[in-house]
């Protein structure tokens, strides 16, 4: 359903997105709401490919069976040094890790599903080191002159694929609607500036469609 309903324009966006992490040797990275591994295993690659490499990624998710889908991935994949990956069920908004303990944390298209936003914000905040990274990739707000066609697409569309290819008319129409409701470029960066987050910066990809979100624990 990704590749379809995005053309297969998620998995750039998901390769940029791990690209501009600039991740260390070092790095230790958590991954919120990260279940089946996608952007785990991109970073874990990155951090892989560094000289002397002694970084590692957690996974963490609320849903179990998400984990299990990615653990099951992992194993599939000879590439991956499953020594340097973990998995945690957790939720966002009560991570069961100490404080300062990530350089970087990420969570992509799993925010908008969390109900308190703000207290997921506050944990990703306690949880990094200071100078740590906060990235958000999410779906976001289009530009206004391309809405219609994206409109008509995204609730004419979407659900009905998701009936075809996944047998699930009801997800998709949440997902749309989901979308709808998150808060847009600039009210979302001012959460994150809220949560205590400096030098706050977005990054629209695809006309807005989904946007990249960057802050740091100074």
């Amino acid at each position: 359903m990704n590749d379809a309903m995005s053309l297969g324009v998620h998995r750039l966006w998901k390769d940029y997105f791990v690209n501009g992490l600039y991740l260390q040797p070092s790095t230790k990275l958590l991954d919120v709401a990260g279940g089946t591994g996608d952007i785990a295993f991109r970073a874990l690659r990155k951090i892989q490919e560094k000289h002397h490499s002694e970084g590692h990624v957690t996974v963490s998710d609320i849903n179990q069976k998400m984990l299990d889908v990615g653990i099951l991935r992992a194993d599939e994949d000879l590439n991956l040094n499953k020594a340097k990956l973990s998995w945690v069920c957790a939720d966002a908004e009560k991570l069961p890790f100490e404080n300062d303990s990530f350089d970087t944390y990420t969570i992509a298209f799993g925010i908008r599903n969390c109900i308190h936003i703000d207290n997921v914000l506050s944990e990703a905040y306690r949880v990094l080191k200071p100078n740590g990274r906060f990235a958000c990739l999410e779906f976001s707000r289009i530009d206004s002159t391309l809405k219609p066609l994206y409109d008509l697409y995204s609730f004419q569309m979407i659900p009905m694929m998701g009936q075809i290819l996944a047998n699930d008319y009801n997800s998709y129409k949440y997902l749309v609607e989901s979308i709808r409701v998150f808060p847009d470029q600039h009210s979302f960066a001012q959460l994150i500036k809220q949560a205590g987050f400096k030098d706050i910066t977005y990054e629209n990809l695809t006309f807005g469609i989904c946007a990249i979100h960057t802050g740091f624990k100074r």
